[in-house]
């Protein structure tokens, strides 16, 4: 699907079909982007991740697709399609793509 994310409003449509895998890098599509939080659609292929980071809200993270290596602070959990992960807000974190994933993550910036 070769959609602009703002004309998505309204229109049904498939999240993991939504953003494609491409050798060796990450992928993100923003869906939604305000004041108070963003939706963002994510393509890692195998061997890729994002390096230690933390932020000062809570977010969501749905894996659509394959299989995921969250770290957050000193325990790492795998998680599986069609599972999601609450990340805490303030505490360090990493992603890593042993094989293939997609994720939706949902930020929404508060207390």
């Amino acid at each position: 699907m070769n959609v602009n994310a703002t004309t998505l409003k309204g229109i049904p449509f498939n999240l993991e079909k939504h953003v494609n895998y491409a050798d060796g890098s990450v992928v993100c599509r923003t869906l939604l982007q305000k004041d108070i939080g963003n939706i963002t659609l994510f393509a890692f292929d195998s061997g890729q991740g994002l390096s230690e980071h933390t932020f000062p809200f809570d977010s969501v993270v749905y894996i659509l697709d394959g299989q995921a290596e969250i770290t957050i602070g000193e325990k790492t959990h795998t998680v599986y399609t069609g599972e999601i992960l609450i990340r805490p807000a303030n505490v360090p974190h990493t992603l890593h793509a042993e094989k293939q994933f997609k994720m939706l993550l949902v930020m929404i910036r508060g207390e």
